[in-house]
């Protein structure tokens, strides 16, 4: 399969920059997968697991929560405020938020607390695939 290269960055680090053959991730748009050779495309990057299939069946996982996402002349730019790696996820403090979060969003149209609900879901679910 044919590669490109992607970057995905926070304004303290690059996390990833390298080639991919497939980067699946949640966009404005809804979920999306880019490939080589993908038409020009610029979203929002909504909360949740950015994957980088880099070949042979090895991929690296991310929680991105926000962001935006550039495809222009063959190569994928990711641009988050915040991204994670699986190894600094703390389990035990991502559930305590999202049972938090949970009862807040329970409570009420709570757009903070639905927000805080899906970056601790979208940490938990990276550090299971982990």
């Amino acid at each position: 399969m044919a590669s490109f290269p992607i970057s995905l960055v926070t304004p303290e680090r690059i996390l990833f920059e390298g080639e991919a053959e497939m980067v699946t991730m949640r966009s404005g748009g809804g979920d999306i997968a880019f490939l080589a050779g993908h038409e020009p495309y610029v979203s929002t990057v909504e909360i949740g697991v950015v994957r980088i299939d880099v070949g042979e069946g090895q991929s690296e996982r991310f929680a991105a929560h926000g962001g935006f996402v550039e495809v222009n002349e063959g190569s994928v730019t990711v641009l988050s405020g915040i991204a994670e790696r699986p190894d600094e996820i703390d389990v035990a403090r991502a559930q305590r938020a999202r049972e938090q979060a949970e009862q807040r969003a329970s409570a009420g149209d709570d757009a903070e607390a639905e927000a805080d609900l899906q970056r601790a879901t979208a940490r938990l679910e990276l550090a299971e695939q982990a």
